[in-house]
């Protein structure tokens, strides 16, 4: 039994450069070495796979279907690995329609839309199509064929439920008329209905019981219904707008038959599996001796497959399932009226055929493709990396915290022994030199450059500042400039306008400059801070980068100390200092210690992303920072506690040394002077350091702000790219577009009118069962298309197809009112060939369709003879063409127009 099935056509992609932009971010974000170079490699094979799963022409075997299946896998592992979004790692993929043929204006719909989920979901839609394009594709006269085909329609019914079901939801945005909810939905139930109906061959084929194989078949018919109902009331698969060639109408492997004629398809598979369940349910009844019950579901079934015979012969043939109900039918009656005479119910008295489904989606899982390897296996998920930056983040801000402690500390107990002017009062014996402490601390300074080493890095600051705010100015003037266009263009196209905003798609990006830029203006403020500072001290510190002949002349002479050197609390003064500075030192090598300290939270993030499915990040991150850092921050708090037992020892021992000494003006003035030479040191040293970190920062910030500015850069440039397809989508929709919506009702002698003079309102289209069928041949077909008028004498040569076609039937103008003319009556021609009279001398049956050929299968299709030319030249050297009746010659006729015909009237042009 020949049959017909439904396959899906493949969309169709523009070239994407997935190398570029991934190998780009893999650059920026992980360290140079042997991962990044791995990386950046695995880009480059993916963009290599997506050219082969997408960029070329497939073909209808499981090689085809596999690698699609690899490249939907690397999609789904990639997803969580790249921050794919508009305003981060933006990449925008454009894709076609499946069955969308283009306008008269050239062109078709197409999406650009910068979404993985988006391709992801096209990706998944070739798979189902693709599924169902081999499924078509194999021999169903044998077991393996049929096993085969039953999987890959599941296959493919899995996958357009799995779009409709899962992926749909994550889009924010409508997408093309292929992959909305109505249409993938309406697929996956064809599919699911062609995997029963080849269940139903199989069982038939392999001679199960009868009851079995009616339950099959019914089960189908079922799947079938529910798919025409979708088609017919919901509307939902497309119809394209332009006619294809009328040479290519009824190929088989043509997208346009299938989806153009898929409502009649449905409907007749409807019909035919009903009638093959009636028909073994018959079986069964005879089985069991319900003759009565046996002739009367042969006769439905009989109706079922006149009905397909009569209207969608063209479509499915059942000539073979015909004949054999027909004899099983009048062998049944025969047997009914000579033998058993049971009484036949009526068919709607009868029990239903019961039903039993084999079928069902398959699931998509991933990874879907067997022979999957992750590209990308090494690199984490994103979620992870986010959580490994938070956490870093956390560590730093730890790190910070207990070395700013230290040094907070240090600076304490600096500024504690500056203010006793410790160690130099214990060490100035003489009253007239320099004390060693004052002396080492100035060759300190003179190595460190001085004056001058400040200075420098003082007009260092402004031009490393002015820097990093020029390059975020230059960040967000361009997004100010796309924001702007974007809203211009919104405001001119308004509900056409169908993307993000930019104002939305960009606040992430206005919420990181805004914060880049506070950080700027405190730096500002600290360096300010720096500058006064190094303003109240810089006279001192200049007193310390004198040699050591100045130093010594510009400290006051004098020591009241003297009597005191050697005596027991000097002795225990010098003790405390030295238990000072060994705390001091201490501190440095924990903080070093601290600094040096490294843990890898990527398995333990990653172990955790297994078991939960999610990451507490805090929870985690402050359980492994506490036994990582424990001890230190343990450490680091006894040597704090230390250091303030040993000042406030320091401070009472000094009590009594101040006590005990002898005081005179000059001694308080040389104390004075060692004082602020102590300090000065101690200043010059927190500048330095303040104004070096100040460098660092700037320098550190400005490679931020150029990657910020290049993610800005980036997603313009991608906005720009899909503003460009969205404005060409839009031309092409524009240009599409009739320019009068609602076409003005046609002239009243332009109206259809019955043989009485009475106007039918609502024209009728002709009957499908008077076209012939695409398998006659030529000759007959143009010999059934004349619906009853057979006897009509045949043109010689034969007229050339009407630009409009009649009905199916035509009436000769006899008592109808024929206006006045001398213009000789025409010629009695075959009606598939003759239009109505534009004049009135004809009665229209039905409206006159579009002025352009209509085709096999919608009423006022009529083949042409074959030997015919619409070229050829008559006696007069003239193209064959019908005068109408008051036509001046050689005048072009105006097609009368369809009342209510959707398209804007057309001229007509002889050929």
């Amino acid at each position: 039994m020949a049959t017909t099935f439904v396959s899906v056509p493949l969309k169709k992609s523009s070239e994407v450069d997935l190398a570029k932009p991934l190998s780009k971010f893999i650059h920026d974000t992980y360290p140079s070495g042997e991962s990044q170079a791995e990386y950046i490699k695995a880009a480059e094979e993916l963009n290599n796979l997506r050219k082969s799963a997408v960029c070329r022409a497939l073909d209808k075997h499981d090689s085809s279907l596999e690698i699609l299946l690899r490249y939907y896998d690397q999609l789904c592992a990639l997803e969580p690995k790249f921050p794919f979004s508009e305003n981060q790692l933006c990449l925008t993929f454009t894709w076609k329609d499946a069955f969308d043929k283009g306008s008269l204006f050239g062109g078709s719909v197409k999406l650009s839309f910068a979404s993985l989920g988006f391709e992801k979901t096209c990706v998944l839609f070739n798979i189902g199509a693709l599924a169902s394009q081999i499924a078509s594709e194999q021999n169903l006269e044998n077991d393996e064929g049929l096993k085969a085909a039953a999987k890959y329609y599941q296959l493919a019914s899995g996958v357009f439920q799995h779009i409709k079901d899962t992926v749909l939801s994550t889009m924010n945005r409508e997408l093309t008329m292929d992959t909305s909810p109505d249409t993938v939905g309406t697929l996956s139930l064809i599919m699911l209905a062609q995997a029963q109906e080849v269940f139903f061959l199989k069982a038939a084929a392999d001679k199960m019981k009868d009851a079995v194989i009616a339950k099959l078949a019914n089960q189908a018919a079922d799947y079938y219904g529910d798919a025409f109902k979708q088609c017919q009331f919901k509307e939902n698969l497309p119809k394209t707008n332009q006619l294809p060639d009328q040479t290519h109408l009824y190929d088989p492997l043509n997208e346009y038959f299938y989806f153009q004629e898929v409502l009649p398809v449905l409907a007749a598979k409807h019909c035919m599996m009903q009638a093959n369940a009636e028909y073994h349910q018959s079986v069964l009844a005879k089985q069991q001796k319900k003759f009565g019950e046996e002739i009367s579901r042969l006769q439905h079934a009989s109706d079922l497959v006149k009905t397909v015979g009569s209207r969608y012969d063209e479509y499915i043939n059942v000539k073979d399932l015909s004949d054999k109900i027909a004899r099983a039918l009048a062998a049944a009656k025969k047997d009914n009226d000579f033998i058993y005479h049971d009484r036949v119910p009526d068919v709607k008295d009868l029990e239903p055929v019961g039903k039993a489904t084999l079928v069902k989606p398959t699931p998509v899982s991933v990874p879907m493709s067997q022979k999957f390897t992750d590209l990308f296996v090494k690199m984490v998920p994103l979620a992870v990396q986010q959580a490994l930056s938070v956490y870093n983040q956390r560590r730093a801000d730890l790190v910070n915290q207990l070395i700013a402690q230290m040094r907070e500390s240090s600076n304490l107990a600096n500024g504690v022994l500056a203010s006793l002017n410790l160690p130099a009062a214990i060490e100035d014996v003489s009253g007239d030199n320099i004390p060693q402490s004052i002396l080492e601390k100035s060759k300190a300074v003179i190595q460190q450059g001085g004056l001058q080493t400040i200075d420098q890095l003082v007009r260092d600051l402004p031009g490393l500042l002015q820097r990093n705010r020029e390059i975020l100015d230059e960040a967000m003037k361009i997004l100010d400039q796309e924001e702007v266009t974007d809203n211009e263009l919104k405001a001119k196209f308004k509900e056409r306008w169908q993307r993000t905003p930019s104002n939305e798609l960009y606040k992430p990006l206005r919420t990181e400059g805004a914060n880049f830029r506070t950080t700027l203006d405190r730096a500002a403020q600290a360096d300010k801070v720096v500058k006064e500072r190094y303003a109240a001290n810089s006279e001192i510190i200049a007193l310390l980068c004198k040699p050591e002949a100045e130093l010594n002349a510009a400290i006051p002479s004098g020591n009241p100390t003297k009597s005191l050197q050697g005596s027991e609390v000097v002795m225990l003064l010098k003790t405390l200092l030295a238990s000072l500075n060994e705390v001091k030192k201490e501190r440095e090598t924990f903080e070093n210690d601290i600094k040096s300290v490294q843990f890898d939270m990527t398995n333990r993030f990653l172990t955790a992303l297994a078991q939960d499915g999610a990451l507490n990040e805090e929870a985690i991150s402050v359980t492994e920072l506490d036994q990582i850092y424990g001890s230190h921050t343990q450490r680091v708090q006894q040597n704090l506690k230390k250091q303030e037992e040993l000042l406030a020892d320091i401070q009472a021992a000094h009590e009594e040394f101040s006590k005990s000494k002898q005081s005179n003006t000059d001694a308080n003035l040389r104390e004075e002077m060692l004082k602020k030479l102590a300090a000065g040191h101690d200043q010059f040293v927190e500048l330095v350091n303040n104004l070096k970190e100040g460098t660092e920062f700037y320098n550190g910030i400005t490679e931020f702000l150029v990657k910020f500015q290049t993610k800005c850069t980036d997603i313009v440039f991608a906005r720009k790219t899909e503003r460009d397809e969205l404005l060409k989508d839009l031309q092409q929709s524009i240009a599409r577009e009739p320019s009068a919506p609602n076409i003005p009702a046609a002239p009243a002698y332009q109206t259809a009118a019955s043989v009485g003079g009475t106007t039918s309102a609502v024209p009728t289209p002709a009957p499908r069962n008077v076209f012939p069928s695409k398998l006659q041949p030529p000759e007959h077909a143009a010999s059934s298309s004349t619906d009853g008028c057979e006897n009509q004498p045949k043109p010689q040569p034969p007229a050339r197809p009407p630009p409009p076609s009649v009905g199916s039937s035509f009436t000769p103008a006899s008592s109808a009112a024929t206006p006045k003319t001398n213009a000789p009556a025409p010629a009695p021609a075959p009606v598939a060939s003759m239009p109505a009279s534009v004049g009135g001398s004809g009665v229209l049956s039905q409206a006159q369709g579009p002025p352009y050929p209509t085709y096999q299968g919608f009423p006022g299709y009529y083949p042409m003879p074959m030997a015919y030319n619409q070229y050829a030249y008559g006696q007069y050297n003239m193209p064959y063409m019908y005068q109408p009746p008051g036509q001046p010659p050689f005048q072009s006729p105006q097609p009368p127009q369809q009342p209510g015909y959707p398209y804007p009237p057309q001229q007509f042009y002889q050929q």
